[in-house]
């Protein structure tokens, strides 16, 4: 075949199909390789047809379509089928080309494959792409990194296909090995945490206000009119307006039992080996763990008793509150995901700006909102923001939620209904504002018990003690 297109792809489910018609609107030759070639014909003769989109039916004709410096993006499945293709890639491949992985990899897996191919001369990129199907045939947020010399070769591609948010591409260099996929590692685990405070609402006012979905429309309508205007909260009204096909509310026919792919957890995992408290995303994932004993729970229910009442009186002043428990839940988790950010930048030496972050998803991925905006222009405006629940913008919002907060979480603890999100939001802002906590007791248990030491309180920071504490 002769050297005609700009970019390989490989991969054609629903993310690559649209990426590639977004590509070819944007006048990106584009040729097109699926290791299942009837899925290949079938997108020449669907979405691409008429295109200059070209198809292939091998690795090895795929790689000759390409001017030099060769770029080959693969959007599949994470883990071995990643390695699996790049190793296929590779005996075709010359220096200087570019592998780029846009699927959900595990950062670790990125920078040990930018690692690696950086030693056979290939430029690779992991990179992070949010925004589901509409976002990657409209414009999706795009977190690239890797190997540096690679972004100069490919950004005029990515800027052109990425949302647009006043005027700015949402697509900027990362930073080196794997940290593309980590901020968007974060990024899915902190669209887990938006999810479980959205669900929560929900919760309190199916639960205790009795109010069905279409009566709860126009309320996640009008938030979403305001401060927690957002992709989320948008499609949260949409579906309470949808109907079954005899008219009930299909949010009812739904299966309590929610699924998960890994990203959350790993953003977990992430922080505890960073020593940063995610909490409001870990209770978000043990959320989803709890959901999924959908059996075990209906018969616990007929063993386990709860409160006798659950009914909330004043519907207005409970909706008002609640909105205040989503808005400062959401802040606590931002907070709680840049603090992640900035602690992985230490340890691993990517110095990640957490303004570009912030920019990059104020559209075009699922946590798109306008409270991003808020967040961006914090950063931008403080070099050396310790954390955003210090900053005045995010401290006032925050003391003017609190009391609507802690009403909703007091609410919901006596009328039974769970509220994760929420309460773990709330004991850490808590935490992290006060000026003494009961550690003190915990170090002198493990002195105790164990002899690790502790430090007082009337000597300087880093001198250690151990005491006989027997009477």
């Amino acid at each position: 075949m002769s050297n005609t297109a700009d970019l390989g792809f490989i991969g054609l489910a629903v993310m690559g199909r649209n990426l590639v018609m977004n590509m070819t609107d944007h006048d990106i030759a584009v040729a097109v390789y699926n290791r299942t070639p009837e899925r290949t014909d079938e997108f020449l003769s669907a979405e691409a047809a008429g295109t200059a989109v070209v198809g292939t039916h091998s690795i090895e004709d795929l790689v000759s379509t390409l001017d030099r410096p060769r770029i080959v993006m693969m959007m599949i499945k994470a883990g071995r089928p990643v390695d699996d293709q790049i190793e296929a890639l590779i005996p075709l491949l010359e220096r200087g080309d570019i592998i780029i992985d846009g699927g959900n990899s595990r950062f670790v897996d990125t920078e040990r494959r930018t690692e690696r191919l950086s030693d056979l001369g290939i430029r690779f990129v992991g990179m992070g792409i949010s925004g589901g199907e509409d976002g990657a045939r409209f414009g999706p947020s795009i977190m690239p990194g890797g190997n540096v010399s690679a972004w100069p070769e490919i950004s005029s591609i990515f800027t052109a296909i990425a949302a647009k948010a006043d005027g700015e591409a949402c697509a900027e260099w990362i930073g080196p090995g794997g940290a593309g996929h980590y901020v968007k590692m974060v990024h899915n685990g902190i669209e887990y945490g938006d999810m479980q405070v959205i669900a929560e609402a929900y919760d309190v006012m199916r639960r205790g206000l009795g109010l069905n979905p279409p009566q709860m429309a126009p309320i996640f309508e009008r938030w979403n009119a305001g401060r927690l205007d957002s992709f989320l909260i948008e499609i949260t009204a949409r579906i309470m307006r949808a109907t079954d096909e005899d008219g009930t509310p299909l949010l009812d026919r739904v299966l309590d039992a929610a699924g998960q792919k890994g990203t959350g957890k790993w953003t977990v995992v992430a922080s505890m080996e960073q020593a940063v408290p995610t909490t409001l995303v870990a209770e978000a994932v043990y959320a989803r763990v709890v959901s999924a004993l959908a059996d075990e729970r209906v018969g616990a229910s007929q063993v386990l008793s709860g409160p006798r009442e659950t009914t909330l009186d004043d519907d207005e002043q409970v909706i008002s509150d609640l909105e205040d428990a989503v808005y400062a839940s959401k802040i606590v988790s931002y907070a709680q995901g840049f603090m992640l950010f900035d602690a992985a930048s230490r340890d691993y030496g990517w110095h990640l700006d957490p303004a570009v972050i912030a920019s990059l998803w104020r559209a075009g991925c699922i946590i798109r909102s306008r409270f991003l905006n808020d967040i961006t222009r914090a950063y931008r405006s403080d070099d050396d923001v310790t954390n955003l629940l210090t900053e005045p913008f995010f401290a006032g919002a925050l003391a003017d939620a609190e009391p609507g907060w802690r009403r909703t979480v007091a609410r919901a603890v006596t009328a039974g209904i769970p509220v994760p999100a929420y309460a773990s939001a709330l004991s850490f802002y808590d935490g992290y504002r006060s000026e003494r906590l009961p550690a003190n007791l915990i170090q002198a248990q493990r002195d105790l018990f164990g002899a690790h030491t502790y430090e007082r309180v009337d000597r300087p920071r880093g001198r250690f003690f151990h005491s006989d504490w027997r009477p």
